[in-house]
């Protein structure tokens, strides 16, 4: 059976493209196929409607394109069992409500200074590891990402955990990788040596040049921060080899300027990779973009969307990671039945031992899944995974942006209607309209320098 809301054209220049959704596939369309679709949408019959283009097109060539349009809608992948049953390979480890930052917009609800803060022990740390390697079922790879909080406030407990995950891995016979959000203060030079031994991924939260990031990133006694994090980067930059340094760059009320940004960091300061976070939730209203500010800021993801494109076609990536994570969801033509891995392939550990759908739920009065001493609530999370199911084919079925959104961000969800399965409809139509330029500049890649896509076509660390 046809179902004509699976299938979207999508203009590009002089190209008419045809985007499936249930199967993220790409395809030249031709006047024929458009014309097939068009009756289809108004209501024709896919048995008869061969009928009505017959003074049109060959018999044959109509019968040929309804069968293999009926084909791909045949071929849209079931609903992975293994969603039902939690096996997560990836754990937050939220060691500390502290920070040594005061960050205007920061929409952790439970964010104290260092000298309050709840930290996590090192048996709890331990303990969730151990979960962790008994969870993860056949993975080879297991991932362990240090949060907070300032996560090198515990720099001393990291060294610990990283030693004790290590060894846990080795006895499994699994690799473990580690991963770190920093604001950058602590990096010094013995810090930045045992994270680049270790092989940590590493992102930095940092908004632009200082008078940008000076807005809102201060310290407690309310001065900027931007020299003294300027100054760490340079040296870690400089310092680290194993892995790339990504930034995250966080754009609240009345910063839109995402070229100018993206500038700075790319070419002054020497980030191989930036991502945009637009603030839409979750925080004070007085931070929260605006629909004006919106439509700026994704006005300039299509801009800088286009310069990545361009670069892209010349053999050269410059980093901006909201395109290059949309490119390689499409190119990768397997489509999302959820919006991210939280609950299923990830979860967060709090230091009271809670498990939580991700590290944004941390300090929230949002719902736990268990904990490190008991395991996990397979039953939540069945329920969860089936109610999250249900919200992507209830109010996303048809939507160009599906295979790739699948609802959005369960905690934004969450913090702008206070409900986890709500999609975040409030900006759905600039998804839409991203979905479709990110297809535009995958197809344009595509025919210029298909070679790109194979090399470069991965997920990128720093993007939301």
């Amino acid at each position: 059976m046809l179902h004509p809301e699976h299938f979207h054209e999508v203009q590009h220049g002089a190209r008419r493209l045809l985007f499936h959704a249930p199967t993220a596939s790409l395809f030249d369309a031709d006047p024929l196929v458009g014309a097939v679709l068009g009756l289809l949408r108004d209501g024709a019959d896919p048995a008869t409607l061969v009928t009505g283009l017959r003074d049109r097109f060959p018999q044959a060539e109509l019968d040929a394109v309804v069968a293999e349009l009926a084909l791909l809608d045949a071929s849209a992948p079931a609903t992975p069992a293994s969603l039902a049953q939690p096996a997560p390979a990836a754990l937050v480890l939220a060691l500390t409500s502290g920070c040594n930052l005061a960050c205007s917009y920061c929409y952790k609800e439970d964010l104290t200074r260092p000298g309050a803060a709840r930290r996590m022990t090192e048996s709890r740390a331990c303990e969730a590891v151990d979960l962790l390697m008994r969870v993860c079922g056949p993975a080879p790879l297991v991932t362990v990402t240090f949060f907070g909080g300032e996560p090198l406030l515990e720099l001393p407990l990291i060294r610990r955990i990283v030693a004790y995950a290590e060894a846990a891995a080795a006895r499994d016979g699994k690799q473990v990788a580690f991963a770190l959000t920093t604001n950058a203060m602590l990096l010094d030079d013995a810090a930045i040596d045992f994270l680049d031994a270790h092989r940590f991924g590493i992102t930095v939260s940092i908004d632009g040049p200082a008078t940008l990031h000076d807005r809102h990133r201060r310290t407690a006694g309310g001065q900027g921060s931007y020299a003294t994090v300027a100054t760490n980067l340079g040296r870690l930059l400089q310092r680290k080899r194993s892995r790339p340094v990504g930034a995250r760059v966080t754009l609240a009320a009345g910063c839109t300027d995402v070229a100018g940004i993206h500038a700075h960091l790319h070419d002054q300061l020497g980030f191989t990779e930036i991502g945009f976070a637009p603030v839409t939730a979750g925080t004070a209203a007085a931070f929260c973009l605006d629909d004006a500010d919106l439509a700026a800021v994704f006005a300039g993801f299509h801009a800088l969307g286009r310069r990545w494109r361009d670069a892209a076609i010349a053999g050269h990536d410059i980093g901006f990671a909201n395109i290059a994570n949309l490119v390689a969801a499409l190119h990768k033509g397997a489509p999302r039945e959820l919006p991210c891995g939280a609950g299923t392939r990830m979860l967060a550990a709090d230091a009271d031992g809670a498990l939580h759908l991700c590290h944004r739920f941390v300090g929230s009065d949002g719902p736990t899944f268990g904990s490190t001493e008991q395991g996990i609530d397979a039953a939540a999370v069945r329920d969860f995974v089936a109610r999250a199911l249900f919200r992507a084919a209830a109010f996303c079925t048809g939507c160009i942006a599906r295979p790739v959104c699948a609802g959005g961000c369960y905690h934004e969800s969450y913090a702008r209607h206070g409900d986890l399965f709500r999609p975040t409809d409030h900006y759905c139509e600039l998804i839409r309209e991203w979905v479709r330029f990110g297809i535009g500049v995958m197809a344009d890649i595509k025919a210029s320098n298909p070679g790109f896509l194979a090399i470069n076509a991965q997920p990128r660390r720093a993007a939301t």
